[in-house]
């Protein structure tokens, strides 16, 4: 009996129809299929985000089917049979089924096929290699996709070091996948050919390593499979930094079992040692966004230290100094490396009362300053800080009359 899918919202949206209808009015009904991660998603019940289809259809026909249908059609990546159609504002991702003819390990020379088979064989795991018709008729090409899906099993098409050969990032890929899929032991031929091959890293793209890094350390509790990195000398190359696993894992479990969160840059600054440099090495091996480096730059910074017992009049001056993502984030990352279970409420505590205070500006302005006597110049910024320390000290004392008699006081005591 052939498997189905169950009827879901993703397959019956009028964007999704109109796009499967295109490319059969062209091919007729068989010539396309929902492939990959929506297939697997939608046979584990998880929710599907992209849409992808496989289809006998060249990209030049592909793109002729959806223009006569009225929709958009982008080569996003023609040389290798992809095409982006644009359905009520929605993108599917179309490839033309496909045959390898050459790879170097980075990237593939593809021929185009009719054959299903074909284009299954030269997948990165069975998992992946599953296919399904608008009607829900599911395709197993390797014959064990579905059942390791349903199993959490994560294993390669075929002999997985030619896998690997033929592409490398497909080692970050395997553990990418058994962080959030995995399930059980992991399969022991593939583990071995992502620990053989882990040299060819080296030779992939910042982007590539960086995207896949982030995708898995988003994974709703990566520890175990970073453990298997970290065993199988993967993880120095995606993260050459790292100083050791111990924060990492603490503060996943405070994000999973406390806080149900799951934040992939915090936990890649819980990788990193409390050094700045390192977190720019960092960012840049994984060509990072700016605001990403930013982010994991200030997070691994030590000053000022922080405690969990410290007043709200503490935390309200550091706040104030550093912003509540950075102060949260350090409390986060300090929590983790505390030890110390005891101290969890009070770690816990400080997080809702930084978020809760809004940060308060200055009740003074350079021109009140130059009006108190002072010339314009530098010394109207040294004005400026002077009587903001005395304002913070006074806990952002929210009295105007107060700061500028603090002005008075020091203007006048300057020597101008």
């Amino acid at each position: 009996m052939t498997a189905t899918l169950p009827v879901l919202p993703w397959m019956t949206h009028p964007a999704t129809v109109a796009v499967m209808d295109a490319l059969a009015a062209a091919g007729g009904p068989d010539c396309a299929r929902f492939v990959g991660g929506c297939v697997r998603n939608a046979v584990l019940g998880v929710a599907v985000r992209d849409i992808d289809i496989a289809t006998t259809l060249t990209p030049p026909a592909v793109t002729a089917a959806l223009e006569a249908a009225g929709l958009k059609a982008i080569p996003t990546g023609v040389e290798h049979g992809t095409i982006t159609a644009v359905a009520l504002g929605r993108p599917f991702e179309i490839t033309t089924l496909r045959r390898d003819v050459e790879t170097d390990g980075r990237r593939a020379v593809v021929a185009f096929t009719t054959d299903w088979d074909e284009d299954a064989a030269r997948r990165d795991f069975r998992l992946n290699a599953l296919y399904a018709d608008a009607a829900g008729r599911l395709f197993d090409p390797t014959g064990a996709g579905l059942a390791d899906a349903r199993a959490g099993a994560v294993v390669f098409v075929g002999d997985p070091a030619a896998r690997i050969a033929e592409d490398a990032l497909r080692i970050a890929r395997y553990f990418r996948f058994l962080a959030w899929y995995g399930r059980g032991e992991p399969d022991p031929v593939a583990l071995a050919a992502c620990r053989d091959g882990r040299e060819r890293l080296a030779g992939l793209s910042a982007e590539r390593l960086g995207h896949e890094t982030l995708i898995l350390l988003a994974a709703e509790d990566p520890r175990a499979t970073v453990r298997l990195m970290a065993g199988a000398g993967v993880l120095p190359f995606l993260v050459p930094a790292v100083a050791g696993l111990a924060r990492f894992e603490a503060l996943v479990g405070i994000e999973t079992g406390i806080l149900f969160t799951e934040d992939a840059l915090l936990r890649l600054a819980a990788l990193l040692p409390d050094d700045p440099d390192a977190a720019r090495a960092t960012a840049l091996h994984l060509r990072l966004s700016n605001a990403q480096r930013d982010r994991l730059v200030a997070a691994v910074g030590a000053e000022p230290p922080l405690v969990s017992w410290m007043s709200p009049r503490q935390m309200r001056r550091i706040v104030y100094r550093l912003g509540v993502q950075v102060f949260c984030d350090r409390v986060m990352l300090t929590w983790a490396a505390s030890n110390r279970p005891a101290a969890t409420v009070q770690w816990r505590a400080l997080l809702p009362m930084a978020q809760g205070w809004t940060r308060p500006s200055l009740p003074l302005t350079g021109e009140e300053v130059v009006a108190a006597g002072v010339p314009r110049g530098p010394l109207v910024g040294a004005v400026l800080r002077e009587v903001e320390a005395w304002w913070i000290d006074h806990d952002f004392i929210d009295d105007k009359l107060s700061v500028v008699e603090r002005l008075k006081a020091v203007a006048q005591g300057m020597a101008f």
